[in-house]
């Protein structure tokens, strides 16, 4: 029986990258996935028919986050796809994986994109959660994903790096908070990883040559590369696992 069997997951940003690594990997796992999605319904469908095509069940889930309502309109999509799906109104599996980030460094970011930021990297997740705690199932699992630039410092993206430190004191905080109910909170901080969106960041060979030599691997990550650690923390190995901080960058920059 796979692991994750008679669980339902939700995962944020699961349209493309990291997001979509992990639903297919929960999916496998036998986890009903709920596909979220903030504006790209054409990868959302893509994701799901893989998920499908697999033998995995999933549903959608659109919202917008960052904007006012997100979090409401999230959990009116999570009940509409339970219903639909034929599962129980309950979850066991919550991954705070949508993100965005900034397109300026310390000097350039404005105060719109700050707020912005905050909005959709600290401010969705937590309430998606608050709202969420009454249908979290006892023993459930709350899986963050952060960053490796809260160890890493990088003034180019120092905006979007305070809005990760923040989702690191939200893990540790929250489970503590949670703790009593056997529900786990733990954070996971990806390196560079291979997307479509570090596609359009290192678009030479020497580009992806230098971005490989940050890790001790001397390679780019791939999504199956966090989503494995995701997996292994959604699953009942991980039960005595709790407000930690898992780097998943690769060993980048030991020693520096």
């Amino acid at each position: 029986m796979s692991s994750l069997a008679g669980k339902t997951a939700l995962v944020t940003g699961a349209s493309r990258g990291i997001g979509r690594g992990i639903a297919m990997r929960l999916a496998r796992d036998g986890a009903l996935v709920g596909v979220h999605y903030g504006s790209n319904e054409a990868a959302a469908k893509e994701t799901l028919a893989d998920i499908d095509r697999a033998g995995g069940r999933g549903f959608l889930v659109h919202a917008e986050l960052g904007v006012p309502g997100d979090a409401d309109r999230f959990w009116a999509g999570v009940d509409a796809g339970l219903a639909e799906s034929g599962a129980g109104a309950g979850v066991d599996i919550i991954v705070n994986n949508a993100a965005v980030g900034a397109s300026s460094d310390f000097q350039g970011v404005t105060p719109e994109e700050f707020d912005r930021l905050y909005a959709v990297n600290v401010k969705a997740p937590y309430f998606i959660v608050r709202q969420g705690v009454g249908r979290l199932r006892d023993g459930g699992r709350v899986i963050n994903i952060s960053s490796g630039v809260t160890r890493i410092a990088e003034p180019r993206v120092m905006a979007y790096g305070l809005t990760k430190g923040a989702v690191e004191v939200f893990t540790h905080t929250l489970a503590k908070e949670l703790g009593p109910r056997g529900i786990t909170v733990n954070s996971v901080a990806p390196g560079i990883i291979e997307t479509d969106n570090t596609a359009t960041q290192f678009t030479t060979p020497e580009a992806w040559a230098a971005a490989a030599a940050y890790s001790v691997f001397n390679r780019v990550g791939q999504p199956a590369d966090i989503a494995d650690i995701v997996a292994f923390l959604a699953s009942e190995d991980s039960r005595w696992v709790t407000g930690h901080l898992i780097d998943a960058t690769g060993g980048s920059l030991l020693g520096v």
